[in-house]
Parts: structure tokens; C-alpha cells; sequence
């Protein structure tokens, strides 16, 4: 783990712990809670002007602790609009998800939709670090993801998470390289760690030291908006 990351590593330590006190079977369930799906096609079309942005990943997108309106979609739409950008942000965010969870529902959560996204964020790999999935698995269901995008012609934005120390270095090293590679190769926007500058900081998590409350979403809204608005500005 590079240094820039030394500080995360007694929090990840204890997300670490909690998952794997959770059980093989349950681990997903107990690390990030079910939340109830959102069918991104029942909300109101956007205006025929207005940038369509979809937010897909996990519990920390669902907004799982918090109301609605604080959830991170939420947020990150109004901090956007607070711009002056004409945006919906849909939140795809389904608690629990792994990569190989968000790879099998994306083509029918885009499908699901009024229209083709302006960008999708993406959020996933969180739980596949909890539950010490080979990233090598956890880098091709992303991979997969991203390649489905761009198929159909849509921006990326990748928000990264790095690995629990304790995971080893090998894993760390393979784990937290995926995010990066990933941009690069399919040109997308990056924000390399979702929880930067909030895991360590219990003000802004919520008691199970998983999720941000909404404290901290905004602190992650008022450092990830700038960079979404750059990507649909010079669209």
C-alpha cells in the first residue's frame, strides 16, 4: 500500500473485521445492508435538455443509513444543478452488489431507461475486497462493465476503493491497481478512493463505521461534483 493510502488502514482493518465475522454465506448482506432496488425507469423522464447521469454501484451509492434525499445521487444532483448544470442523477445504486452482481443487472438497468445516459458513475468492488474475491474476478467484471458502455456510447466515471491491509500486500497491490488501469484503458473519469478523507474520520461514518452519514456524503459530493461537472461540461 502506497503512503498516500497508510491511513486508511486501521478503518479498512475494521471493515475487514466485520465482514468476516459475518459468515461466508452472509457477508455481503451484513457489510453493506440491503437496501430496496431502485427501478431507475419509473422516475420521471428528464427534459430533453437536461444531462441524464446514472449512479451504479453498491450500498454506498444507495444511500444505505440515510434518507433519500441524502443519499450520494441525491447530493452529487444538487451540488451539479448548484452549478448551473441541468442534470437528473438516477440513482442504480443496490445494496449488497458485488462486481459480478452489478455485470448481470447493468443491461437491464440501462435498458430501463427513457434514454442513453449523458454518464454512468460506477461504484462497485467494495464488497468483492470485504469478501476477498480474487481481484483478477473482480477486474474482469468490471471490465465487462465498462466494455458494455462503451458499446452503447456511454462516459465512465469510476469512483475506486482500495484493499484492507490485512488482505496482504500481493492482494493490496493487484486490488488497488484495477481502478486506474481500468481509467486509462477506456478513458474514463476517476476519483481513485470514494471514502477519501471520511473512513477515518467517525464524525462523518455512520456507527457501523462502513457507511458516511450525511456528513460525510457531502464531504465526498464536494470533492467528486467538480470533477463530474468537468466531464459533462466538456462533453
Amino acid at each position: 500500500m502506497s503512503n498516500r493510502l497508510v491511513p486508511y488502514a486501521g478503518a479498512l482493518l475494521l471493515l475487514q473485521g466485520l465482514a468476516a465475522c459475518s459468515g461466508e454465506n452472509s457477508t455481503a448482506n451484513q457489510v453493506m445492508p440491503p437496501a430496496a432496488e431502485v427501478n431507475v425507469s419509473r422516475q420521471a423522464a428528464p427534459a430533453a435538455d437536461t444531462r441524464l447521469v446514472v449512479a451504479f454501484g453498491d450500498s454506498l451509492y444507495a444511500g444505505y443509513g440515510v434518507l433519500p434525499q441524502q443519499s450520494f445521487p441525491a447530493q452529487l444532483e444538487a451540488a451539479l444543478k448548484a452549478r448551473g448544470i441541468a442534470v437528473t442523477v438516477r440513482n442504480a445504486g443496490v445494496s449488497g452488489d458485488t462486481t459480478a452482481a452489478g455485470r448481470r443487472r447493468l443491461a437491464f438497468t440501462l435498458d430501463g431507461l427513457d434514454r442513453k445516459p449523458d454518464l454512468v458513475l460506477v461504484n462497485l468492488g467494495g464488497n468483492d475486497m470485504l469478501r476477498g474475491i480474487d481481484p483478477e474476478e473482480t477486474q474482469a467484471n468490471l471490465t465487462a462493465i465498462c466494455e458494455e458502455l462503451k458499446r452503447r456510447g456511454i462516459p465512465i466515471f469510476l469512483t475506486g476503493m482500495i484493499a484492507a491491509p490485512n488482505l496482504g500486500s500481493d492482494y493490496a497491490r493487484r486490488f488497488n491497481a484495477i481502478y486506474g488501469d481500468l481509467a486509462k484503458r477506456y478513458d474514463a473519469g476517476l476519483y481513485p478512493f470514494f471514502l477519501d478523507g471520511v473512513v477515518t474520520d467517525r464524525t462523518l461514518m455512520l456507527p457501523d463505521r462502513i457507511h458516511p452519514n450525511p456528513r460525510g456524503i457531502d464531504r465526498i459530493v464536494a470533492k467528486v461534483a467538480p470533477q463530474v461537472a468537468g466531464v459533462l461540461e466538456g462533453a
